[in-house]
């Protein structure tokens, strides 16, 4: 027999977690001594690696009771639902770290980043969401892992300097249907295109994005409606 103590000790638990679990009757000692100490033996002792392995998966305490006393039909139905909703936490946390993966990259590449550039970046991606069906986002992510990370890296670092190169062309008045400007307005559309993939709906969802940002909120990381003005007649739209 095990005092409560001894037994807390044993299974990682506080002695007070072994009180509250016998006084919502999940675990009730064997016996008490005389002074009123509880005492666990054997079977308490396996009934509580039972709780304590339920509890593992995420299962509540009202829900770990039922399962034991078979109330709460099959422990495959309850598992399921477990599974369920440790795959949903497991896709946002993916889905965060590569938020937070890209800001970290973005950082490396131009130094210290201004707190409200961040923000835009990571306003900017939830609202991109927004314009992509769940196959086009998918299909993104496959995207992302064809092209490999020294790609995305390389091509990470080439967009500030491209959009740099065609604002400063833009400023000191270059004719669009020059060649320099023309060269660089083909590169532009190489970008997009290791982007989308050559995918007619992405491409439309992504252009999408791009106007209602220009529309709404004048631009989008130094791309505004005169530079896109500026690349499209480069391109003879």
């Amino acid at each position: 027999m095990w005092k409560v103590g001894e037994l807390a000790a044993k299974a990682g638990l506080t002695v007070r977690t072994l009180h509250h679990y016998d006084e919502i009757g999940l675990l009730s000692p064997a016996r008490r001594t005389a002074s009123g100490h509880r005492l666990y033996g054997e079977a308490e002792v396996g009934r509580l690696q039972r709780i304590v392995s339920l509890r593992h998966t995420g299962l509540a305490l009202d829900e770990v009771s039922r399962v034991l006393a078979g109330t709460d039909g099959s422990l495959d139905r309850v598992l399921d639902r477990q599974i369920e909703q440790l795959r949903a936490r497991i896709s946002r946390d993916t889905e965060l770290c590569g938020r937070l993966d890209a800001l970290r990259r973005w950082s490396r590449l131009n130094g210290t980043v201004p707190v409200d550039i961040l923000f835009e970046i990571m306003e900017a991606m939830m609202k991109a969401e927004q314009y992509y069906t769940e196959e086009q986002l998918e299909y993104l992510k496959q995207r992302g892992e064809e092209l490999g990370e020294e790609t995305i890296r390389s091509v990470e670092r080439e967009w500030p300097e491209l959009i740099a190169k065609v604002k400063s062309a833009m400023e000191r008045g270059a004719d669009p249907a020059s060649e320099e400007v023309r060269a660089l307005a083909r590169r532009w559309d190489e970008l997009v295109g290791m982007f989308t993939g050559g995918d007619a709906g992405v491409t439309q969802s992504l252009s999408r994005f791009y106007r209602d940002r220009m529309r709404n909120e004048g631009g989008f990381m130094g791309i505004d409606g005169a530079l896109m003005e500026y690349v499209g007649r480069a391109r003879g739209d």
